[in-house]
């Protein structure tokens, strides 16, 4: 493929028509991303990189969204053992030669390093909410948690949220000016409980959440806004209408939301998705025509301007890549 599949993807997030509509997909390469921690088991990192690069190498992606299995955990232990809201207020930010910057700005260069200048990539980020979430047992576990501590002491939550945020942020710009991405893919979720009221979410959640992709966006304006609706979990879009991002991706299946309406509530951003990500979605189990017939509908409807194909989240580690080919060849 010698187009400079780069530029195409910019000129779609910009608004312009191309010859083609690009497509993304993604998996995870670790068997359990959450939990998994490459800063304390280095050899999680190597099998991140492989899968990764044997990805691009192979399949040669339109864009690469960076995995970051191995690096979901906050390098804060005392956070997988909060007893009481206020342990929050003596969280501090981390120090700048943590291997939390380091080691990843290290493996985005390596995949940068192979993408070279003709393929765009996106670093996949979290908010500090999922973070904390992830850094419990269980994601269940991790909503409650997140909950009781909203409910105990909003202002100490607010308080670790804006330092997770703030190392999360500096992260960010030092993987687009040192490793070279093009931007990040920034992964935000609605909670449940105290935390599903608007007035909570734009005053705990929302803050931190958009001085990452303005950091983000003061080193590179392609920044991707992923709304996550992992194992249908549902989000309320509308929240998201302010975030300073080129691109929103959020769950179109689970929210009942196509790309074509999403157009409409994300004015001057470019779309990406289309796709469910499940094992009973038509990417997954249908036939090349079918997969194809979905991809012409998509596109159809949601025109050729500022729309990038994909799924809903991450798809199914066993997919066969040859039905992500079956939507390249279709999207033309």
């Amino acid at each position: 493929m010698s187009e400079n599949r780069k530029q195409l993807v910019l000129d779609v997030l910009d608004g312009k028509e191309r010859e083609r509509v690009p497509s993304g997909f993604w998996f995870h390469f670790l068997e359990d991303e959450i939990h998994a921690d490459a800063f304390r088991q280095p050899e999680l990192e190597e099998k991140l990189l492989a899968g990764e690069l044997d990805y691009i190498e192979d399949f040669k992606p339109d864009f690469v969204k960076i995995m970051t299995d191995g690096f979901f955990p906050y390098p804060r232990e005392e956070l997988k053992h909060i007893q009481s809201a206020k342990e929050l207020y003596d969280i501090e930010p981390l120090p700048e030669d943590s291997p939390y910057f380091s080691q990843q700005v290290e493996y985005a260069k390596k995949v940068t390093g192979r993408l070279g200048d003709k393929v765009a990539s996106f670093y996949n980020l979290f908010a500090a909410g999922t973070i904390l979430k992830f850094m419990q047992p269980t994601i269940p576990e991790g909503e409650v948690l997140v909950d009781r501590l909203i409910q105990e002491d909003k202002e100490a939550v607010k308080h670790l949220f804006g330092v997770i945020s703030g190392d999360v942020a500096r992260l960010a710009r030092r993987l687009i000016r040192e490793a070279g991405v093009t931007g990040i893919y920034y992964s935000v979720q609605n909670l449940s409980g105290v935390s599903s009221s608007r007035e909570i979410y734009e005053e705990v959640f929302a803050p931190g959440e958009k001085a990452v992709l303005e950091a983000a966006k003061a080193e590179s304006e392609y920044n991707i806004l992923h709304i996550c609706g992992y194992a249908g979990h549902h989000n309320h879009l509308s929240w998201y209408q302010d975030y300073p991002a080129k691109a929103v991706n959020w769950a179109v299946v689970v929210e009942g939301v196509p790309l074509e309406e999403g157009k409409k509530l994300f004015p001057g951003k470019a779309v990406l998705g289309g796709f469910a990500n499940s094992l009973e979605g038509v990417l997954y189990r249908g036939t090349k025509a079918e997969v194809q017939a979905e991809t012409r509908r998509l596109v159809e409807k949601a025109g050729r301007k500022g729309v990038l194909l994909g799924a809903d989240c991450t798809v199914p580690r066993d997919i066969d890549w040859q039905r992500l080919d079956w939507v390249r060849e279709a999207a033309v």
